[in-house]
């Protein structure tokens, strides 16, 4: 019962944050401030959420749930590593590519 309070604690909190970043994508101005939400909000949002479907996963445990929760654990690490890595890509992409940040006077003709 506890469990399974926590678990849903953990999904509301991942849908909260990849909401977060889906709006912070959306009303940003410019290319660079809305790589920040999909790059940082992201992440935590489905870290939340695959850690409460492994700990769902353990509600039996048994050799092969364990297995599984760690495949799912190796995954949340691979988007840790990978997301902040291509976000900074993109970034220097942008850079290169001659791209100016959005400032307050850009809106104004």
């Amino acid at each position: 019962m506890i469990l399974d309070i926590f678990v849903t604690l953990l999904l509301v909190l991942g849908l909260v944050f990849l909401t977060g970043g889906a709006v912070g994508i959306l009303r940003f101005p410019d290319f660079y401030t809305r790589l920040h939400p999909a790059g940082k909000l992201d992440t935590l949002g489905s870290l939340l959420m695959m850690l409460a479907l492994s700990l769902f996963n353990l509600h039996d445990l048994t050799w092969g749930s364990f297995l599984t929760s760690l495949k799912i654990m190796l995954i949340v690490v691979f988007i840790f590593l990978s997301s902040p890595t291509a976000t900074h890509a993109i970034v220097d992409a942008g850079v290169r590519a001659g791209m100016m940040p959005w400032t307050k006077d850009a809106g104004r003709g």
